[in-house]
C-alpha cells in the first residue's frame, strides 16, 4: 500500500482538497500561534524590563480564551455557518498577528492575545466540524491527520525559525510571522467561502443560543485554568500558605462556575452542550481520553526541559535536540494511523497506543536520568509514536460518537477537553514538581539542586504515567466504535 493509494480517496474531489488545504493552514497558524511563541517570553522580559512571571501572561491569557470560547464559537458556527466563523476566525488571528508586533507596552501584548484566543477558538471550534461535513466516518481519520501534520510543521517552523529571530533579531519577527501565514490561510480558504453552501448546511441552529450557560461555561473554564496559575504572592507554589489561600478558592470556585452551569442546562431550551451526549459512552469516554492524552502531551513539554536544562546541565538549545526526532514523526505516522483506523477500525488501538506512551514516559522516569543525554530521543520514540497514532485516531472517534447534526458540539467539545488537558498537564507537572523541590533549591549549590530536580522529575512523570493509565480505562471500557451513517 503506498501513501498514494492511501491519501487517494480523500484528496479525490477539487471540494476536499480545498476543505484539508483550508483547515491545514489554518491548524499551522494556530499552532504558530501557541507552543513557540512561547520561546519568545524571555527575550520579551529583558525587552520591558519584567519579570518572566508578567511575561508568562501572554501564554496563560492566549489558552484560557481559546480554551473558555471554543464550544461557543462552534455553537455560533451551527447557527451562522461553520465555514464563516472558520473564515473570520483567521481574519482576527491575522490581524492580532499585525497589532503583537507593534505593540508598544507589555499589556497591550497580553490584550491582543487575549484576542487572538478569540481567533483560534473560532478556527479550532468549527475546523472539525467542516471536516465532518465533508469526510464520511469510514475516511476521517485519513482526513483529521492531514491538519494534524500541518500543525506538527506548524511546531517545527515555529522552533527552527523563531529561535533564529530571537537570537538574531529579537522577538517582534516572531508575530509578525503569523501574518504572511495568516493571509495565506485567508487565501486559500477563500473558496470554501464561494461554495459555502454544502458545508453549512445544518439541521440545527432554529433555537439560539443560550448565552446564560455559554457565560457559566466559559466563567468555570477561565476559573480553572487561573487555578493553575501563581497568581499570589510569596513563593511559586501549590502547598505554600500564600497558594493555598489562593488555589482552595479558585478549585472551589471552578466547581461552583460548573455546578452553576449544570443547572443551567438542564432548564435551558436550547442548551450550549446537551447534557444527554454524555450518555454516549463513545463520545464522553473519548472526550475523557482526549483529556488525559492531551494533558500527557503539556506533560511533555514541561518535563523534558527540566530534564535537559536541569538534569544534564544543558543550555535550552539541546531541548529542541531532544525533542526534534519526535516531531518528524509527526510528519507522516498520522497518516497511516488513520489510514489503520479507516481500514479496519482495530477496538481497541486507542487502549495501545495509551498505553504505549504510558510505557515511555514509565521508562524514562526509571532511566532517563542515568543514560547520556543521546540516548534521550530514542527513550522518547514510544511516546513520539503513541502520541502521533492517537490525535487523529481519537479526533475521528469524537466526530464520528455523533449524528452529523451535532458536529457543532462533537467539534467544540473535542477541543474544549483538548485545552483542559494543556491546562491540567502544565498544573499536575508543576504541582508535583513543587512537592519533590525543597524551599530554597534554587539558592543550593547546582550538584546539590540538580537531585532534587531529577527526583521531581522522576515523580512528576510517574504521575503522568497514572493519567494515560485513567485514560487508557476509560478507552477500554466504552462500547466498541459505531459509525453514524450520514
Amino acid at each position: 500500500m503506498t501513501f498514494s493509494e492511501i491519501l487517494g480517496p480523500i484528496l479525490a474531489t477539487r471540494q476536499r482538497r480545498e476543505v484539508l488545504a483550508a483547515l491545514t493552514a489554518a491548524y499551522m497558524l494556530v499552532q504558530l500561534s501557541s507552543l513557540p511563541v512561547a520561546l519568545s517570553l524571555p527575550s520579551i522580559a529583558e525587552y520591558f524590563g519584567v519579570g518572566i512571571d508578567d511575561t508568562a501572561w501572554i501564554v496563560v491569557i492566549y489558552l484560557m480564551v481559546l480554551g473558555a470560547f471554543v464550544l461557543l464559537s462552534a455553537r455560533i458556527g451551527d447557527l451562522y455557518g461553520h465555514v464563516r466563523v472558520f473564515y473570520l476566525g483567521i481574519a482576527v488571528a491575522t490581524l492580532s498577528g499585525i497589532l503583537l508586533t507593534v505593540a508598544g507596552e507589555l499589556w497591550h501584548l497580553i490584550a491582543v492575545r487575549a484576542v487572538a484566543g478569540i481567533g483560534s477558538a473560532m478556527i479550532m471550534g468549527n475546523a472539525n466540524a467542516i471536516l465532518a461535513i465533508t469526510f464520511p466516518p469510514g475516511e476521517r481519520g485519513r482526513a483529521f491527520a492531514i491538519p494534524t501534520i500541518g500543525a506538527r510543521v506548524g511546531t517545527l517552523t515555529g522552533l527552527i525559525i523563531f529561535g533564529a529571530f530571537l537570537h538574531f533579531v529579537g522577538w517582534r519577527p516572531v508575530f509578525a510571522a503569523l501574518v504572511p501565514l495568516g493571509v495565506i490561510a485567508m487565501a486559500v480558504s477563500v473558496p470554501m467561502l464561494r461554495h459555502r453552501r454544502p458545508l453549512d448546511t445544518s439541521k440545527v441552529g432554529q433555537g439560539g443560543i443560550d448565552w446564560a450557560g455559554a457565560v457559566l461555561l466559559m466563567a468555570a473554564i477561565a476559573a480553572f485554568m487561573l487555578s493553575g496559575a501563581h497568581l499570589h504572592g510569596g513563593d511559586e507554589s501549590f502547598v505554600s500558605p500564600d497558594g493555598l489561600r489562593y488555589h482552595l478558592p479558585m478549585h472551589l470556585l471552578t466547581l461552583l462556575m460548573l455546578g452553576a452551569f449544570l443547572l443551567v442546562e438542564r432548564r435551558a431550551a436550547s442548551p450550549i452542550v446537551e447534557l444527554r451526549h454524555f450518555k454516549n459512552r463513545m463520545f464522553s469516554f473519548s472526550l475523557g481520553a482526549n483529556v488525559t492524552f492531551h494533558s500527557s502531551m503539556l506533560g511533555t513539554m514541561t518535563l523534558v526541559p527540566i530534564l535537559v536544562e536541569e538534569g544534564f546541565g544543558m543550555s535550552p538549545l539541546w531541548v529542541t535536540v531532544a525533542l526534534l526526532p519526535s516531531q518528524v514523526l509527526g510528519l507522516f505516522i498520522p497518516i497511516l494511523a488513520g489510514w489503520i483506523y479507516d481500514r479496519s477500525h482495530p477496538k481497541f488501538m486507542r487502549l495501545w497506543l495509551l498505553l504505549l506512551i504510558a510505557g515511555g514516559f514509565l521508562v524514562l522516569s526509571l532511566t532517563g536520568s542515568n543514560l547520556s543525554f543521546w540516548a534521550l530521543p530514542l527513550l522518547m520514540l514510544p511516546i513520539a509514536i503513541g502520541s502521533n497514532m492517537f490525535n487523529p485516531v481519537n479526533n475521528a472517534s469524537i466526530m464520528n460518537s455523533l449524528p452529523l447534526e451535532h458536529r457543532g458540539t462533537a467539534s467544540g467539545m473535542l477541543e474544549t477537553t483538548r485545552e483542559l488537558g494543556h491546562a491540567l498537564g502544565a498544573t499536575a507537572a508543576a504541582a508535583v514538581l513543587a512537592l519533590a523541590l525543597p524551599a530554597g533549591a534554587a539558592l543550593v549549590p547546582q550538584a546539590v539542586a540538580r537531585v532534587y530536580f531529577l527526583d521531581g522529575f522522576k515523580l512528576a512523570t510517574l504521575a503522568v504515567v497514572g493519567v494515560l493509565l485513567l485514560g487508557a480505562a476509560l478507552a477500554y471500557f466504552q462500547q466498541p466504535q459505531q459509525q453514524t451513517r450520514t
